[in-house]
């Protein structure tokens, strides 16, 4: 349901759908956050900061008494995952996720998902230091070289590297995103899939705007400030079709060899551990079977988004276009596409 056309619906299914994704048990909840994890906090006066700059975050026309009380609690729930988890830190941009869960479950259950989101799918971005979000972002103009290789020369020639595609990245597009719909329709997306499913996201849109890239000045300044600025109107469940499709064809881990290089503790490393309460779940099979009706209702030519290249077509084609998704950990291992116990993410010297 999360992968396919209209994701989860509504709030009351996330509600009993995100935590079963996320392996966490809503019967055994902790207590909602209290204020004293405010007292001798590092982080407290950035948190506060950035939480008070979240307006836009809430809906419109919500009283001010109601959002404040929810911004109060958004600062618990990151300050009590931040005092649990003392190998994370916290930075800018984890406050726009926080306050997606916040409004989509509540404070207390919103709490448990976060920290075994924390965890997992975003713990790269936790690190000391950005050098492993650095490398998943390495991994956005491979992908756009297997597609469309004359807007990843465009790009390279105008020098404008990944940077316009970190906080949406790190903020799973809820940052830039003016939408909530949208937002939590990402979110349903993202929590069935692998942690780096987010940069091939990023790398479709990209793709979607191919013209308006070309037509662009080819510098630096002029390709940034275009990307940087992200449509609204995007045909997201056509995007999201792309995202699921490509990364069938150009897993993770063929990306990775590719480059040969190395990167450890990553989160596409670590995820193997990342246990689901039921192994029955097969996002991969509803990506595949998707993607094998497209092939026979279109003309091969045109179904396949990248560039052509014939034994990448049959050898997906043999393989029966296995698909590995972060959600179905317990039966992915199982799949045609196995990962490995490291992933070479820097894809660039």
């Amino acid at each position: 349901m999360a992968i396919s056309e209209g994701g989860l619906l509504t709030n009351e299914i996330r509600c009993q759908v995100w935590p079963k994704l996320l392996n966490v048990n809503t019967d055994d909840l902790p207590p909602p956050p209290g204020k004293e994890l405010r007292e001798d906090n590092k982080d407290y006066q950035q948190v506060l900061l950035d939480v008070r700059r979240s307006l836009r975050r809430f809906p419109p026309g919500m009283p001010d008494e109601q959002r404040e009380g929810l911004q109060e609690e958004l600062i618990d729930i990151i300050l009590h995952v931040l005092k649990r988890n003392p190998q994370l830190h916290y930075y800018q941009g984890y406050h726009d996720i926080v306050v997606t869960f916040l409004l989509v479950v509540g404070d207390r259950l919103a709490t448990a998902l976060v920290e075994k989101l924390s965890t997992h799918h975003l713990r790269d971005f936790m690190d000391p230091t950005m050098d492993n979000t650095k490398h998943i972002l390495n991994y956005l103009m491979p992908i756009i070289d297997q597609v469309n290789p004359e807007v990843h020369d465009f790009m390279q020639s105008a020098e404008v590297g990944t940077i316009f595609a970190l906080s949406w990245l790190i903020t799973w597009f809820g940052h830039v995103l003016s939408d909530m719909r949208h937002v939590v329709r990402l979110y349903d997306f993202f929590l069935a899939c692998h942690p780096l499913m987010p940069i091939y996201f990023a790398a479709v849109i990209v793709l979607h705007r191919e013209q308006e890239v070309l037509d662009c000045e080819c510098d630096m300044a002029s390709v940034h400030h275009l990307l940087s600025q992200i449509p609204q109107d995007l045909p997201y469940e056509t995007l999201i079709s792309q995202a699921g499709d490509l990364f069938v064809q150009f897993p993770p881990s063929e990306l990775a060899r590719e480059a040969r290089q190395h990167a450890e503790r990553t989160a596409a490393s670590t995820f193997k551990d990342f246990e689901l309460a039921s192994a029955q779940q097969r996002p991969d099979m509803v990506l595949r079977q998707r993607f094998r009706e497209r092939l026979r209702g279109e003309e091969r030519t045109k179904s396949v988004l990248t560039k052509p290249r014939t034994n990448r077509f049959v050898k997906l084609a043999v393989m029966g276009l296995t698909v590995a998704l972060g959600a179905a950990a317990l039966a992915v291992v199982k799949s045609a596409l196995e990962w490995a116990p490291k992933f070479e993410l820097q894809l660039f010297p």
